[in-house]
């Protein structure tokens, strides 16, 4: 049912845990599954240095969760705010319809740390 992708970054997720004085926080829940995604990002010469994320929630809400972190990651805070859903789910090799709504989450959580750091929270 999932991709070989998403179980790589559920089994193995990338960028996990707490960041220590972050430069923008995002948080994102979803009342409807559960899911809550908290991203950190670290920003140095308007770029991403640095980027973590603590999820609670199921295994593809992990693996957006890892996988929006090595997307953004080196990236321009105006070229990492552009990345979509649509885009997070094509890298991890799609996504059933039914849990689209996972990388709209990882898609939402960037924007708001992004947001948060630019003071347009």
């Amino acid at each position: 049912m999932y991709s070989k992708e998403v179980i790589k970054h559920f089994k193995d997720p990338k960028n996990m845990g707490f960041m220590k004085d972050p430069d923008g926080v995002g948080e994102i829940g979803n009342p409807k599954c559960g899911d809550i995604l908290k991203l950190y990002i670290k920003v140095k010469d308007n770029k991403i240095k640095d980027i973590k994320f603590e999820t609670l929630g199921c295994a593809v809400a992990i693996a957006v969760s890892s996988v929006i972190t090595e997307m953004a990651k080196n990236k321009t805070l105006e070229d990492a705010i552009k990345v979509t859903e649509e885009d997070i789910a094509k890298k991890l090799g799609g996504l059933p319809a039914f849990k689209m709504h996972c990388s709209n989450l990882a898609a939402q959580a960037l924007k708001k740390a992004i947001k948060n750091y630019q003071g347009q929270d």
